[in-house]
């Protein structure tokens, strides 16, 4: 299905066809853009600045703002211009470039090389048991702790209080929760959240699931046969699958995350 003014939309980062994101893709990045994304039927729009073999630039917006830059439109605008692009590009977008490749069909964008160092933390005023931890950063420093299985991940039910609460304490401002496993093949499930930033939890999160990759990593549970992953993220009613890889560099891991990306018809 096309929307108004030549948009096309694409379902992005949905598992098994359910959640996800919804994006709407622009050619061009011509007139008010601002109002054309207030029409576009969709929470995001990306309209294409520019666009050569190995570069493409992005202007990102919400239906009554300019969001700067989201992962999720810019694997949707990848997806769409995949004809156009080798395998592997340099994406701008709010005021940055980030590299992007080809994976297996699926647009990845490097994420960066998470500092991670493990804390003991009280998560009894979340409701969870231990006392064992990560902080990990990408620019954001997020606590990350596990869970002991998917049925407790999707259980969880977590008050943004406590949460902001944990994340003063302990100098972060996001929240990820993760177990091994999960459905459909999965190697790792997670959730995210951030009543710090704004949103009480994230549907679909590159940056977050990178810091707890780089959690994994740090603690030395990355698989040593493969250098992907297929990740579930579990918000309610709106799950999301996301493909990640990585690698060892100087300094810890560095990790890539993305998706799939399919026009809506």
């Amino acid at each position: 299905m096309t929307v108004s003014d030549r948009a096309t939309l694409y379902l992005v980062l949905a598992d098994a066809g359910k959640g996800g994101k919804l994006v709407a893709v622009f050619p061009d990045a011509q007139g008010d853009l601002q109002a054309r994304a207030a029409v576009a039927g969709a929470p995001l729009s990306v309209f294409t600045q520019s666009l050569s073999v190995s570069e493409v630039a992005l202007q990102v917006f919400t239906p009554d703002r300019e969001k700067g830059s989201s992962e999720s439109a810019a694997v949707a605008a990848l997806a769409q211009m995949r004809p156009h692009l080798l395998d592997v590009a340099e994406v701008r977008m709010g005021g940055e470039t980030v590299p992007a490749q080809l994976c297996g069909g699926e647009w990845l964008l490097r994420q960066g090389v998470p500092q991670v160092n493990e804390v003991s933390v009280d998560l009894s005023p979340i409701g969870l048991q231990g006392e064992r931890g990560w902080i990990s950063s990408l620019g954001r420093p997020n606590l990350v702790v596990e869970i002991v299985d998917l049925a407790a991940l999707d259980a969880l039910t977590l008050d943004g209080e406590a949460i902001s609460a944990l994340n003063r304490a302990t100098g972060t401002t996001g929240l990820i929760v993760f177990t091994t496993g999960g459905p459909g093949r999965a190697d790792l499930s997670f959730r995210a959240f951030g009543p710090l930033r704004g949103f009480p939890e994230d549907a679909a999160s590159s940056n977050m699931l990178a810091c707890a990759v780089g959690a994994l990593g740090a603690s030395g549970r990355l698989p040593g046969d493969t250098n992907l992953l297929r990740v579930t993220q579990r918000m309610p009613g709106q799950p999301a699958r996301l493909s990640v890889q990585f690698g060892e560099v100087a300094g810890g891991i560095e990790i890539w995350v993305g998706g799939a990306a399919s026009p809506v018809t």
